[in-house]
């Protein structure tokens, strides 16, 4: 119902040809131990720093936990971030010695699940459900410019780029050579911008961490000139997202060669009966 809703056609989920659909082909039947762990932020941190690719910084954890007032014996900088670890979207910035008053009305329903129990995520379940605080990347106020990588069999096919995510969101796609594409996805389209100066060594990162994947996208930041890590993502927009035109979505599912899998589906059938 939501992809008929958001898509504005009924899905092909058994025959899957779009993007769209075999993201969702994907969080009905992909319970690979491969995919097990990447919708946990703490696992996603221990896979890079064990692949340690070249010129990547992984932002530090300072604390993680459940109980908010352990974090006020926390060694903390001027400026942290609290977010949890099996959930994605939320995120709290913090300045100075944190109140955990103040912090346990913020995240009072971050503990939740929802990306497992409301839209299905498979690998969301597998997160362990806990917050995190880690460092603030780029100037207080100010967000780095945010690229993700779209990763098929190890090589990056797309970039997407998002400016102003907390003032005036914009996001724009370009392929893999910086060039241009007229294709409105998650938000306003961003006028083009010119290529980041390390794009070469973005591109290479992004490729090493998902050479294990048949997709995934990796997500880095440019925080002048270093780059972050941000997190891996194996169901962008939970597979909800519109391309506008619809064409591309059939064009960016041409990428992806969906893994043979040796179990059944495991979406709902009808009985026989």
């Amino acid at each position: 119902m939501l992809f008929a809703k958001t898509h504005r056609r009924l899905p092909h989920f058994s025959k899957p040809t779009t993007f769209s659909d075999k993201i969702n082909w994907r969080i009905l039947n992909d319970r690979r131990p491969l995919l097990e762990w990447t919708c946990d932020k703490l696992a996603m941190k221990e896979y890079v720093l064990n692949e340690a690719p070249a010129g990547l910084h992984v932002p530090r954890t300072m604390w993680s936990g459940s109980d908010v007032r352990q974090l006020e014996a926390a060694e903390l900088p001027e400026h942290w971030v609290l977010k949890p670890n099996h959930r994605t979207g939320l995120v709290y910035f913090g300045e100075g010695q944190p109140d955990h008053r103040e912090l346990s009305a913020v995240t009072a329903t971050w503990l939740k699940t929802f990306e497992a129990s409301r839209l299905r995520e498979w690998a969301y379940s597998k997160a362990r459900p806990m917050l995190l605080a880690e460092e603030l990347m780029g100037t207080p106020g100010v967000p780095p410019a945010d690229y993700k990588f779209f990763v098929f069999d190890g090589k990056v096919q797309l970039v997407e780029m998002h400016v102003n995510r907390y003032v005036r969101h914009q996001a724009r796609l370009y392929l893999p050579d910086w060039s241009p594409l007229e294709v409105l996805c998650v938000a306003e389209m961003a006028p083009v911008a010119p290529p980041p100066t390390n794009l070469g060594k973005m591109l290479a990162i992004a490729a090493q961490l998902g050479r294990p994947f048949d997709f995934i996208r990796v997500d880095l930041y440019d925080d002048n000139g270093v780059i972050k890590f941000g997190e891996l993502t194996p169901y962008p927009c939970s597979g909800l997202g519109r391309f506008t035109p619809a064409s591309f979505d059939a064009e960016l599912g041409k990428a992806w060669t969906l893994p043979a899998l040796l179990s059944q589906p495991h979406w709902p059938r009808q009985s026989a009966n």
